[in-house]
C-alpha cells in the first residue's frame, strides 16, 4: 500500500512540474505586451518600461520561471498588478465561493448519477432503462451555459424562489449562511446534471457488466435478495469506472466554474481567471492555474487511495 501510494505521490509531483512548464510557456507566446494592454495605448514610454521592469518582463524568460517556481514553493505567489494585492489573499477569498459550489455540485451529481444508473442496470432492455438512458444522453448533449440560462428564467425570473445572480458572502449567522447557499443553488445544479448524465451512463454500464459475471449468479443461486446483490457485491466491484469518473468529473467542474461564474456573477476562481486573462495579469493566471491543477492532482491522488480500498488487489501491486 504504501509503495503503491508513494509511486502515484512521485507521478503527481512530476506532473505538477511539467504543468508549471506547459502553463508558463503558453503565457510566453501569447500576442500582445501586457504592459501596453494594462496601462492603455496612450501610456508613455517611460511609464511601460516601470511597468515591464516591476512585472519582471526585462528579465529572461527561463529567470522568469525559476523565480515564479521558487516563489510559489516557498508560498509567495508575487502580487496582482491590476488589484494590487497578494495573490494568494485573491485566492482564498475566491476559493470560498468556488469549492463549496464545485463539492455542492460534485455531491448532487453523485446523489443522482449513482442510483439513476443502478436503477437501468436493473432493468436492463426494460423500457425504465431506456427513458433513464435516454434522459441522461439528453443531459450529455445540453450545454451548461444553456441549461443555466434556462434555471435563471424559470426559477429566478419566473418562480422567484432563487437570486439569479451575485453572491452575498458566507456572514456569520445562519440567515448569511443560507442566503449564500441559495446563491449557489442554481449554479451548482447547472454544473451537477450535465455530469450526473455522464456518470449515469458509466455506472449504468459498470453494472451492466457486472451483473453478468459468474459470482453475482451464484449469490441469486444463495437466495440473497436483489437489493443485496446490487448494492454489496456488484456496485462495489462496479466503482473502478465509477471513481476513475468522478476523478475526472471535479476537474471538468473546475473549469466549468469559469463558464458558469460568469453566468451568475459570481465571484470565484473561474471569475477570477476570465477578468485576469482579460487584463493581461500574468501573475494571477499563472498561480490561479496552477493552483486549480494542483487541486486536481490532489483529487486525483485520493481516488487512487478509493481505488486501494475498492479492488484490496491494487495494495499489494508493484
Amino acid at each position: 500500500m504504501i509503495a503503491y501510494l508513494a509511486k502515484r505521490l512521485s507521478i503527481g509531483l512530476l506532473t505538477l512540474l511539467l504543468a508549471s512548464v506547459v502553463v508558463f510557456l503558453a503565457l510566453e507566446v501569447l500576442p500582445g505586451d501586457p504592459a501596453r494592454i494594462m496601462l492603455g495605448m496612450n501610456a508613455s514610454p517611460e511609464a511601460l518600461e516601470a511597468l515591464r521592469t516591476q512585472m519582471g518582463l526585462d528579465h529572461p524568460p527561463l529567470l522568469r520561471y525559476l523565480a515564479w517556481l521558487t516563489g510559489m514553493l516557498s508560498g509567495d505567489f508575487g502580487n496582482s498588478y491590476t488589484y494590487s494585492l497578494p495573490v494568494i489573499e485573491l485566492v482564498l477569498e475566491r476559493m470560498a465561493v468556488s469549492l463549496p459550489l464545485a463539492f455542492i455540485a460534485l455531491s448532487l451529481s453523485t446523489l443522482i448519477a449513482v442510483p439513476v444508473g443502478i436503477f437501468a442496470a436493473a432493468r436492463h432492455g426494460r423500457a425504465a432503462d431506456t427513458l433513464a438512458m435516454g434522459a441522461a444522453q439528453l443531459g450529455v448533449a445540453v450545454p451548461n451555459f444553456w441549461f443555466a440560462l434556462l434555471l435563471v428564467y424559470v426559477f429566478a425570473v419566473g418562480l422567484q424562489i432563487v437570486p439569479a445572480g451575485g453572491f452575498p458572502g458566507w456572514g456569520d449567522g445562519w440567515g448569511e449562511h443560507w442566503q449564500a447557499l441559495r446563491a449557489l443553488i442554481l449554479p451548482a445544479i447547472a454544473l451537477a446534471l450535465p455530469q450526473a448524465a455522464i456518470l449515469a451512463r458509466i455506472t449504468r454500464s459498470a453494472m451492466v457488466e457486472v451483473l453478468g459475471e459468474d459470482y453475482i449468479r451464484t449469490a441469486r443461486a444463495k437466495g440473497l435478495p436483489w437489493r443485496i446483490v446490487l448494492w454489496r457485491h456488484a456496485l462495489r466491484n462496479a466503482l473502478i469506472p465509477v471513481l476513475t469518473i468522478l476523478g475526472l468529473q471535479f476537474a471538468f467542474l473546475l473549469a466549468g466554474t469559469i463558464i458558469i461564474e460568469n453566468v451568475f456573477y459570481l465571484p470565484g476562481l473561474g471569475r477570477l481567471i476570465f477578468q485576469a486573462i482579460g487584463q493581461r495579469d500574468l501573475i494571477v493566471v499563472e498561480s490561479v492555474v496552477m493552483l486549480l491543477v494542483a487541486t486536481i492532482i490532489l483529487i486525483n491522488l485520493l481516488v487512487d487511495i478509493c481505488y486501494a480500498i475498492a479492488d484490496p488487489r491494487l495494495r499489494g501491486a508493484r
